[in-house]
C-alpha cells in the first residue's frame, strides 16, 4: 500500500467516524428526552388544512401556543424581535397542562411544573406590546404513514386529538404519543 493510499484510507475512516458520531448524537439527544423527560399532556387546537404538496405529516398547534402577555414576567427584550421564551406548564384538573408563567429570561424549577423552551413566531414591535404572543415549541409537526393524516386532521379540528410530550430538563420537547379520543394512535419507543 502506498503512502497516498494509506492517507486516503485514514481520511475516509476519520470522515466515516465523524459522520457516525454526529448521527449517534442526533439519535441519542432525541432518545434521551423520550427516555428521561417529564411527560405532559397537551390539548391540540384546530388549524387550517395542510398543504397537500408538503408530504404526510400533521400540523399541530396547541392551546399553549398563544400566551397571554400578562403571564410573561421579567424584562421584555428590545434588541431581538424573535427572542427565546421559557414557559412554565402546570397540570390542570382535566389532565391537560397549561401555561402559568413565561419569561424571556430563565425560570427556576418548582414542584409540579415543567419548563418548556419556546420561540416567538413573528417579530414583535416592542413599542406596542401585544396582548398575547404566538409561540412555537418545535413539536408542531408529526409525520404519519402515507394516507393516514386526514383522520388525524379531522379529529384535531374536532378537538379530539391530544399529544403526550416528554420534556427534558433543558426544556426540549419531543412528541411521545399522538392520541385520538384519549387512546394512543401512534407511540414513539422509549428506547
Amino acid at each position: 500500500m502506498s503512502i497516498s493510499s494509506k492517507r486516503f484510507a485514514t481520511v475516509a475512516l476519520v470522515v466515516a467516524a465523524a459522520q457516525t458520531a454526529i448521527l449517534g448524537y442526533m439519535i441519542e439527544s432525541r432518545a434521551g428526552v423520550l427516555r428521561y423527560g417529564h411527560e405532559v399532556l397537551l390539548k391540540t387546537a384546530p388549524v387550517d388544512p395542510r398543504d397537500l404538496l408538503r408530504g404526510d405529516y400533521v400540523v399541530l398547534t396547541y392551546d399553549i401556543s398563544r400566551i397571554d402577555s400578562s403571564l410573561i414576567s421579567g424584562e421584555w427584550p428590545t434588541s431581538n424581535p424573535l427572542p427565546p421564551l421559557a414557559v412554565r406548564l402546570k397540570a390542570e384538573p382535566e389532565a391537560y397542562w397549561s401555561v402559568v408563567e413565561a419569561s424571556f429570561g430563565s425560570l427556576s424549577r418548582t414542584d409540579g411544573t415543567v419548563i418548556l423552551a419556546a420561540s416567538v413566531d413573528s417579530p414583535v414591535q416592542w413599542q406596542s406590546l401585544p396582548s398575547d404572543l404566538r409561540v412555537s415549541y418545535g413539536i408542531e409537526r408529526y409525520y404519519v404513514p402515507e394516507g393516514e393524516g386526514k383522520l388525524i386532521e379531522d379529529g384535531r379540528n374536532e378537538g379530539r386529538v391530544s399529544v403526550a410530550v416528554r420534556i427534558s430538563d433543558t426544556g426540549q420537547g419531543q412528541i411521545r404519543a399522538l392520541m385520538l379520543d384519549g387512546e394512543p394512535l401512534y407511540e414513539e419507543p422509549l428506547y
